[in-house]
């Protein structure tokens, strides 16, 4: 009989001991689910972990706590995948993190440095948010974080964007700080980074090269920034990454303002050894000018149309815009000799006093017309424009185009004069 109760006390002793343990009790201020290795025990006002927490959990929720040091207090759960801190009064990352951790969640606490011993050994660490604490300095070392995906450091102190960034990071957010500098070399790994989120900051320009390297980013923001859109020396360099890159720009710099250095008429070209002679010079600027006035007027073709002679317009109102306005444009003289490069047309002008004249070609005219040579090349020689050659076609401009009288039609008068008087001879004897 004593032995059977010596059997039932080790029994009932063996079910005390492993059975909380094996069947997983919940701590009661707590809530679990997935055989209890999914625990949520936020918003409980909590000063310390709760009693009964088993160390195989894999996830764990203690944010909107009043916790104040976590450190080596988590380490014991070597299969924990997902840690949330959140809302706490914590002053640093819980030192020892388990290495299985694959997200954490720290934001809003009085975090003020993240050290690197902090992130050292999170291999497998996917997603760390340390937003909205007080973080003035983010220190990662070199070739760590191998896995990480996701950082968020919005809403702290920074100054200066992170250097040694993981490699493989896809989203970095570093919005609502005091960022106004990226030291060279701090974003020229990010090859797989694809959303950077650089707004409400205190950037002035981004370094030349700065983002030359980030081929695979969708979307970035940059609005508002205080830029130096009138710095003619720093500002250029993203204003013209903007333009030509393939991401999507929320609040791209300076699109508001004017730019007082940016230049609005297109870079002159190289001047050449032809482009240097003042007549040239003085041509160029006549065109300018004609262009701005009005339409630019059609070009002399071999062939005049016939115009109307009987009442010639007045000088003072000339029908239409002359091809060389003022003094500005001197005509052209055709150079001695053939040109293969220019085609000249030899225009006869004559006065138009004299009356009309015939519309018969001119040919061997004994007259002394002025002669306008309109060449389409450039010919090689010119000559000095003369005192009265603007005032001589502007005379032309206000009279009807005439053609020169030929030989045969001046000497038809005479003829008909001599016919009347031997008529005149014959009707009197």
């Amino acid at each position: 009989m004593e032995y059977q109760i010596l059997n039932t006390s080790t029994c009932l002793l063996v079910l005390l001991v492993f059975i909380p343990t094996g069947l997983g009790i919940c701590p009661s201020s707590c809530k679990c689910s997935g055989n209890d290795r999914n625990v949520d025990c936020s918003g409980r006002n909590l000063t310390v972990l709760p009693q009964g927490l088993q160390d195989n959990l894999t996830y764990l929720n203690l944010s909107f706590n009043q916790f104040i040091d976590l450190d080596h207090q988590l380490t014991r759960f070597t299969n924990l995948r997902t840690l949330d801190i959140s809302n706490n009064w914590l002053k640093n990352v819980p030192a020892h993190l388990p290495k299985s951790l694959w997200e954490l969640y720290a934001t809003n606490n009085n975090i003020k440095v993240l050290q690197k011993l902090d992130t050292a050994y999170q291999w497998n660490l996917r997603v760390l948010d340390v937003s909205r604490n007080m973080v003035e300095r983010a220190v990662l070392i070199n070739n760590t974080l191998s896995s990480l995906r996701f950082l968020n450091l919005s809403s702290n102190k920074l100054w200066t964007v992170p250097t040694n960034m993981p490699y493989n990071i896809e989203t970095v957010d570093l919005s609502n700080n005091f960022l106004s500098q990226i030291l060279p070399g701090t974003l020229v790994r990010l090859q797989h980074l694809t959303s950077l989120y650089l707004h409400n900051n205190k950037f002035s320009y981004i370094p030349d090269k700065a983002f030359d390297q980030l081929s695979q980013l969708q979307e970035i923001t940059l609005y508002n920034n205080p830029w130096s859109c009138s710095d003619p020396q720093n500002i250029p360099y993203v204003l013209q990454w903007v333009q030509g890159t393939a991401a999507r720009v929320v609040g791209a710099p300076c699109a508001e303002q004017p730019w007082p250095w940016a230049s609005t008429a297109p870079a002159s070209a190289q001047p050449t050894a032809l482009d240097s002679s003042p007549i040239i010079k003085g041509t160029k600027a006549a065109d300018r000018e004609a262009s701005a006035a009005g339409p630019e007027p059609t070009k002399v073709t071999k062939t005049h149309k016939q115009l109307k002679a009987k009442e010639p317009p007045p000088l003072g109102t000339p029908r239409q815009p002359a091809p060389f306005p003022g003094t500005q444009r001197p005509p052209l003289r055709a150079p001695d000799g053939p040109q293969e490069a220019a085609a000249t047309r030899t225009i006869l002008i004559q006065d138009s006093s004299r009356g009309n004249a015939s519309l018969a070609p001119a040919t061997g005219s004994s007259t002394t017309p002025m002669t306008l040579s309109i060449t389409s090349g450039m010919p090689t020689h010119y000559s000095k424009m003369p005192q009265s050659t603007t005032a001589t076609f502007r005379k032309e401009e206000a009279t009807p185009s005439a053609r020169v009288p030929s030989r045969a039609s001046r000497w038809q008068p005479g003829l008909l004069c001599l016919a009347l008087l031997h008529a005149l001879a014959l009707a009197v004897h």
